[in-house]
């Protein structure tokens, strides 16, 4: 087995793909790991806030794609997937921060187990708790026990940090572009599962993950607005893909009278980001329409 410090030597065998959007204030907390990668790709979704200029002056290295709208986070990173010439990529979010030897770990163990095709760290928050970024399909079973403490094939992991064997990605494809944001990573990891493909979760690999700190933007009430719409069409998009329309019709009609319900009451507890949220989820389930 080959040491930590020979995998961070293994580098130059991933490419590390970055989706920005309003992200410069995460460019520093990644120096870390971009700085020590010899690939790097930053697929940008049009930025306003100079993060493409920000990560072209830190990591000269690196290929900025610089998209002239936002492509939503699936279809960005296809793009610079398309572009991938190594045998593995690490999808990493701005505000997580994993370390060179975090990589080179979780290279190590795609090594070891030559079959599996994707194999992703445990996060945590800054202060150190431990998410629950893995579980079994929602589709198939509830995941119940204790928390992993060694290596564990899983269902679903996180898209947050995801380190992809590209070989094994060529029979099922990379990321459905109908989800701009939310349950892209949920569809890719069913359609892996169902596929018979393993996905690994490597405990001892600890991963910083800032959850919804990836994007700022001058208008944070728009960001959140904007968060809502999504969450709800992307939900209603995977009911209907890998349940029934009919199923996400039925959710998509109780959905509605809740949000309804629960929209006049957040707004007398006025929240503004909470009511923006919501605002948004009403607005993404109305408009909702059935895919072709």
């Amino acid at each position: 087995m080959q040491s930590p410090g020979e995998a961070v030597s293994a580098l130059a065998d991933v490419t590390v793909v970055v989706v920005t959007h309003e992200s410069a204030h995460c460019i520093a907390e990644l120096d870390g790991l971009l700085g020590s990668c010899p690939h790097v790709i930053v697929s940008d979704n049009a930025s306003a806030d100079g993060t493409p200029t920000l990560a072209r002056q830190r990591w000269p290295r690196a290929r900025v794609l610089e998209h002239e709208r936002n492509l939503g986070f699936g279809a960005a990173n296809n793009r610079a997937l398309a572009l991938v010439q190594t045998p593995f990529a690490l999808l990493l979010n701005p505000d997580c921060e994993l370390s060179a030897e975090g990589l080179g770990t979780l290279l190590m163990a795609a090594r070891n187990m030559v079959d599996a095709a994707l194999f992703a760290p445990q996060l945590a928050s800054p202060t150190g708790k431990l998410e629950v970024n893995y579980r079994w399909p929602k589709t198939v079973w509830n995941s119940i026990g204790p928390p992993a403490t060694g290596m564990t094939c899983v269902g679903f992991v996180c898209g947050a940090a995801m380190l992809l064997r590209m070989e094994r990605f060529q029979q099922i494809g990379f990321f459905d572009e109908r989800f701009f944001l939310y349950y892209e990573d949920d569809d890719l990891c069913l359609r892996l599962f169902q596929a018979g493909l393993a996905m690994v979760l490597v405990p001892e690999v600890k991963a910083i993950h800032r959850s919804r700190s990836s994007s700022k933007g001058s208008r944070p009430w728009r960001n959140e607005y904007s968060r809502g719409f999504h969450h709800a069409q992307s939900k209603l998009t995977f009911t209907a893909k890998h349940r029934s329309i009919a199923e996400a019709l039925q959710l998509r009609r109780k959905l509605l009278v809740t949000t309804s319900v629960a929209l006049p009451i957040r707004m007398l507890a006025f929240v503004p980001r909470l009511v923006a949220r919501m605002l948004g989820r009403w607005r993404g389930l109305k408009s909702w329409k059935i895919d072709d």
